[in-house]
C-alpha cells in the first residue's frame, strides 16, 4: 500500500497549527529564569547519552508523552497538569516535536509549543547543554528535596 502523505507533509501541517519558538527565544527565557517555562526533551534516552540535553529539561520520551500527559492514564505525570507552565518540546531536528506538540494540542493542551530545529539547532547556536549524568543528578536532588 503506497504512502499517500509523507512525514514532511505531516510535519508541515502540524507546524502550521502550533506555536514554534526559535532557540534564541527559549534561551533568553531560560537565562531570565522564566518560571513559566518547562523545556521538554522528547528524544530517546540513547540520544541524550550520545548528545547531552538542555539544562533543566524534563525528559519525556516521545513514545510515552501522551500517556504521561493524560490524567486518566496509569502513566500520568502530574508535572504536565501544571497549567501555569508552558511546555516547550524539542527533539533532534524539530520534526518529532512538531508532531508531538500537535498531538498534545489535539488532546486539549493550549500551553504547549516546540523549538524550531530541535537539539541540532540548539547546539549549532552554542546554547548551553548538560550531560545525561548531570541531568539525572539534578532530577534526583529535586526528588530528595
Amino acid at each position: 500500500m503506497p504512502i499517500t502523505k509523507g512525514f514532511r507533509a505531516l510535519v508541515d501541517e502540524a507546524t502550521a497549527q502550533i506555536t514554534t519558538y526559535s532557540v534564541e527565544q527559549v534561551r533568553k527565557r531560560l537565562e531570565a529564569g522564566d518560571a513559566t517555562l518547562q523545556v521538554v526533551d522528547i528524544r530517546d534516552v540513547r540520544e541524550l547519552e550520545r548528545e547531552d540535553t538542555v539544562p533543566g529539561a524534563l525528559h519525556a520520551p516521545r513514545g510515552m508523552l501522551e500517556f504521561w500527559v493524560d490524567p486518566e492514564s496509569p502513566y500520568y505525570k502530574p508535572v504536565f497538569g501544571d497549567e501555569s507552565k508552558e511546555f516547550v518540546l524539542f527533539c533532534g531536528a524539530g520534526w518529532r516535536s512538531a508532531l508531538a506538540t500537535k498531538a498534545l494540542q489535539d488532546m486539549g493542551m493550549d500551553n504547549v509549543a516546540h523549538i524550531d530545529g530541535g537539539f541540532a539547532a540548539w547546539t549549532r547556536a552554542d546554547a548551553p547543554t548538560e550531560t545525561l549524568e548531570a541531568h539525572k543528578a539534578r532530577h534526583a536532588a529535586r526528588k530528595a528535596a
